[in-house]
């Protein structure tokens, strides 16, 4: 997602202008586009080296990881591909495809992990059914579906209304974040509670894995907030043409918080499994 596909016109604006704006990146973009390209893929690269080769693919959450990866390589590509349509037109509508991996894949994986977390800790039994990587290959089909079904959905709202992208990914994001914090609580209420004959150490042990969930989902949540509640507010500002001061620098700062959070993921996944510490000891 770029602050440049937003319209920033009335509804009544003409469409060549629309398009013609789009077609402009100012320097702020320019920044993000080229961390993007120049961190982002070999870092999600190297992450989905890491989860093919290593031992750990069985775990939900680290099948998650890795469609995770995948959408945010997707969104590499969309920042090339949006500066080299500065030149040829055909390559920056295929960024508009590409950015419903952004809009609607990461944060719905994302969901997805919260959701198995959710599951581990306040309803173990369904969970041990739910465990087998069949059940996961299906969450994750289903998953990409919708998200090529959002790509279809992004390219074309943004050719033709950009008010209908403003209503589409604001009212996506409001669900995504209802269902993360959702999550979150039912944790957090589960901490509070103690099965029935529970004894110190099983207690102990039950807990902390309790609380392991609570912080994933916790992490998730904050890096959910901090991504799209700046694009929600700003997204209901342009649907309710409501006029603020500079909303072209208020669509950038959202940009920003979108692209760089998108690197919290491979961090927290280098620093679980110790590969942080290799990469930053000399």
């Amino acid at each position: 997602m770029n602050s440049s596909t937003v319209n920033f016109t009335t509804p009544e604006a003409s469409t060549n202008s629309t398009i013609e704006s789009a077609r402009k990146i100012n320097t702020t973009e320019m920044f993000v586009y080229s961390i993007s390209i120049l961190f982002g893929l070999p870092v999600h690269s190297y992450i989905m080296w890491l989860i093919v080769t290593g031992k750990r693919t069985g775990n939900a959450s680290e099948f998650f990881n890795l469609n995770i990866s995948m959408c945010d390589i997707g969104n590499s590509l969309s920042c090339l591909f949006a500066i080299l349509g500065n030149w040829f037109s055909s390559l920056r509508t295929f960024s508009f495809f590409l950015l419903g991996l952004l809009i609607t894949g990461r944060p719905l994986f994302q969901c997805l992990i919260c959701v198995e977390r959710y599951l581990a800790v306040v309803h173990p039994v369904t969970f041990l059914k739910l465990k087998p990587l069949r059940y996961r290959v299906i969450c994750s089909t289903a998953a990409w579906i919708l998200t090529f079904s959002s790509c279809l959905c992004c390219m074309i709202t943004l050719m033709l209304s950009k008010f209908a992208y403003s209503y589409f990914f604001s009212l996506q994001f409001l669900l995504f974040l209802s269902i993360q914090l959702f999550c979150l609580s039912a944790v957090l209420r589960a901490l509070k509670q103690s099965g029935p004959g529970e004894r110190g150490r099983e207690r102990e042990e039950e807990n902390n894995l309790k609380k392991r969930a609570f912080y994933l989902i916790l992490i998730t949540n904050v890096n959910m907030v901090i991504t799209y509640v700046p694009y929600i507010i700003t997204g209901f500002f342009t649907i309710l043409n409501i006029q603020i001061g500079n909303i072209r620098a208020l669509w950038d700062f959202c940009f920003l918080c979108f692209m760089l959070t998108g690197f919290l993921h491979p961090v927290l996944y280098l620093h679980r499994f110790g590969k942080l510490s290799c990469l930053c000891s000399p």
